[in-house]
């Protein structure tokens, strides 16, 4: 069953390759949609797919990759779109 979920990431999350890790991550999972940075710092991302495949993702931005701290996350669920690709934005 496709999910979509739209995270906002808080903390040190700029200038660590989180976009970056994310994309690659979805591209491995198979999971499309985007991560763009914000003007307040944050890292804003949309991922659609699989909800395992999703949740997986998820917890990823929890965690971040190795350089970044992750002080909050919002994950708010919504309806999927039918995205393809991941895009950085």
């Amino acid at each position: 069953m496709t999910v979509r979920r739209r995270l906002r990431a808080h903390g040190r999350v700029q200038g660590v390759f989180f976009r970056d890790s994310l994309r690659c991550a979805a591209e491995r999972e198979g999971v499309a949609g985007w991560a763009a940075n914000r003007d307040d710092g944050t890292v804003e991302a949309v991922l659609e797919g699989d909800g395992g495949a999703v949740e997986r993702l998820v917890e990823l931005c929890r965690r971040g990759p190795g350089a970044a701290d992750v002080e909050r996350l919002e994950v708010a669920g919504e309806e999927p779109e039918g995205l393809r690709g991941f895009r950085i934005g």
